[in-house]
């Protein structure tokens, strides 16, 4: 097997043995990557800071059996220190990485359209351009629909009527009429669906002019994050755990 290289993007990293670590990777082109970084730990590692989360590299990989193995690794870009200074922008952008690695599934499909998004919204956590949770629930939305599960908000995910509805059910794919809703779908409050689409589509002057309202902004803002948690986590059918973490951070802001 000969070596490759690709741009990885760091989402995780664990050690192993006294002085390796395993680094998991999205890559550009062969998608979800498990290798290893041989000593990594050590205090003299050439690689050093290079394979730490929010860190975009061009690395030189050795493919194994069940693992890769790191050969060299040269920096591209790094958003670490925007993102770890500020408690909620570091939340959102854990979520977004945890997601993405469930969102991607089987290791060594390139999904380079996903691969560019995820990258984007990092970059874009990382300079603040928009309030960390509003464009984590953009970035789940958008990243949904290239893994083929986005959830329907024009329409019923049933029987196709045309919206807005105000029930959502995971399970049916989305927004549900009155008629075709199944049992325990949840109500949705007027202008979610509009607000979810605002930000599925990154129309912002659309999503501000909703969610800015004084009397429903925070609340709706609060309904669309849960409607597209609970469609996330259905769907991959695993409790995305630092969901939890960007959710406290947004309470305490």
């Amino acid at each position: 097997m000969r070596s490759y290289r690709d741009d990885g993007l760091v989402l995780r990293h664990y050690n192993l043995g006294e002085a390796d670590r395993i680094i998991v990777l999205f890559t550009r082109r062969h998608g979800l990557v498990r290798a290893v970084a041989k000593g990594v730990r050590r205090q003299r590692s050439r690689f050093g800071a290079r394979l730490e989360p929010f860190t975009i590299s061009d690395i030189e990989l050795y493919p194994g059996r069940n693992l890769a193995t790191i050969t060299d690794v040269h920096t591209i870009e790094t958003f670490n220190e925007n993102i770890v200074s500020n408690y909620e922008r570091y939340t959102a952008a854990m979520a977004l990485l945890e997601a993405t690695e469930r969102l991607v599934g089987e290791e060594g499909v390139s999904q380079p359209a996903l691969f560019d998004l995820t990258v984007g919204a990092i970059g874009a956590l990382a300079a603040g351009q928009r309030q960390p949770q509003q464009m984590l629930d953009t970035f789940l939305l958008r990243a949904m629909g290239e893994a083929g599960w986005a959830p329907e908000l024009s329409k019923c995910a049933v029987c196709g009527a045309a919206g807005p509805h105000h029930f959502f059910h995971p399970a049916a794919g989305g927004m549900v009429c009155s008629q075709h809703r199944p049992p325990g779908s949840a109500g949705m409050m007027g202008g979610v669906s509009e607000y979810l689409q605002a930000l599925r589509d990154a129309n912002w002057a659309t999503a501000d002019a909703l969610g800015q309202n004084q009397k429903i902004g925070k609340r709706l803002q609060k309904e669309a994050h849960r409607l597209i948690v609970a469609h996330l986590q259905w769907h991959t059918e695993r409790k995305i755990t630092a969901l939890s973490f960007a959710d406290e951070a947004e309470r305490s802001r």
